[in-house]
């Protein structure tokens, strides 16, 4: 309501002396403001094209809106992997997944509602990039990304998995001239844009969730590096180069980690990060992350319950993928 009436800006500097009273917050520097801006300008484009609405109604109907949308994201992105028929499987699927449902229904206005659809088509931009080796793609990840992070804390995700797929596909000796243009563009336009976000600021150059990203970012430019230098070089020069090379940057690289963290330059993990590999940790040291429902560890009945008919699905559609094992086949299977 404050940004439709306000405008973006004051909604940015709006200092809410209602919230966390007595204290109060400035709005702007403490949220993921995506779902707001997203409702605003919704509410700005039906009204200019003369369908006067009410800001509250196209909140409520927002998250249904984009669950048509993330319908539409997974038809494209199982069309990558495999093919439309499968597409179009995945869509009624995830149309009628009970997990999803619960975050998509009219008056769920809530950060997932619209973050699922932003998760399912940066993959499948990444994906499309990766196949094509294109700038233009590597880009509109990038863009995705960044509509995801002014969105939702879980971006973590894709910055991780994403560079999770780079160093898999790295390890199967498939480093190709697409993985170079694809990942480059994407980490460099996705990083300085999402520093753009308030609440979100230069986390990306010192926080740990995110040294993975640039690490690798590091490792496919001297990979490519080398190929250049191999390509002038003959075998026995390459070898003795290449030997040097990897020792000399590997014992900089290790270094320059451990003197950052030890300096306090990189931020440790968060405690959410620990609890992901130890389900008692939040309890033991971190009760105020304990007590909220949604960070306790999920009852094995409870996959069932919102996954349903996928659960059985679930091997079936692994097996298929190491069929063939192309490279948008090893991005599903590394993201278990």
């Amino acid at each position: 309501m404050h940004l439709v009436n306000k405008g973006f800006y004051e909604f940015l500097n709006w200092f809410d002396d209602f919230s966390w009273y007595p204290l109060g917050r400035v709005v702007g520097g403490t949220v993921y403001p995506g779902i707001m801006i997203t409702a605003g300008a919704a509410h700005w484009i039906m009204n200019k094209l003369n369908f006067p609405v009410d800001i509250r109604n196209v909140c409520v109907f927002l998250a249904p809106f984009f669950s048509a949308f993330t319908a539409i994201a997974c038809y494209l992105l199982t069309t990558e992997i495999k093919d439309a028929s499968a597409g179009l499987l995945a869509a009624a699927f995830i149309g009628i997944a009970p997990g999803y449902i619960s975050r998509s229904v009219a008056g769920s206005y809530d950060n997932e509602g619209i973050a699922i659809f932003l998760l399912m088509i940066t993959f499948y931009s990444w994906l499309k990039a990766l196949k094509l080796g294109s700038s233009l793609w590597g880009g509109l990840t990038a863009l995705f990304y960044f509509y995801m992070v002014s969105a939702w804390g879980g971006y973590v995700f894709i910055i991780n998995l994403i560079p999770l797929h780079v160093l898999t596909l790295l390890l199967m000796g498939r480093f190709s001239a697409r993985l170079y243009v694809s990942y480059s563009t994407f980490y460099v336009i996705g990083t300085l844009s999402s520093m753009e976000i308030p609440f979100v600021g230069f986390q990306p150059t010192w926080t740990s969730e995110h040294m993975a990203a640039l690490g690798f970012f590091c490792f496919v430019l001297i990979i490519a590096f080398i190929e250049m230098i191999r390509s002038h070089l003959s075998a026995q020069e390459f070898k003795s180069l290449f030997h040097g090379l990897i020792a000399a940057i590997g014992a900089a690289g290790v270094a320059g980690v451990v003197a950052l963290v030890a300096s306090g330059k990189i931020a440790p993990f968060t405690g959410r990060f620990y609890s992901l590999w130890d389900t008692g940790y939040a309890k033991k040291y971190i009760p105020i992350i304990a007590s909220v429902s949604e960070h306790q560890p999920t009852a094995w009945p409870s996959f069932f319950f919102d996954l349903q008919l996928l659960m059985p699905l679930f091997p079936a559609g692994i097996y298929f993928c190491f069929q063939e094992l192309r490279d948008e086949h090893v991005f599903i299977v590394s993201l278990l």
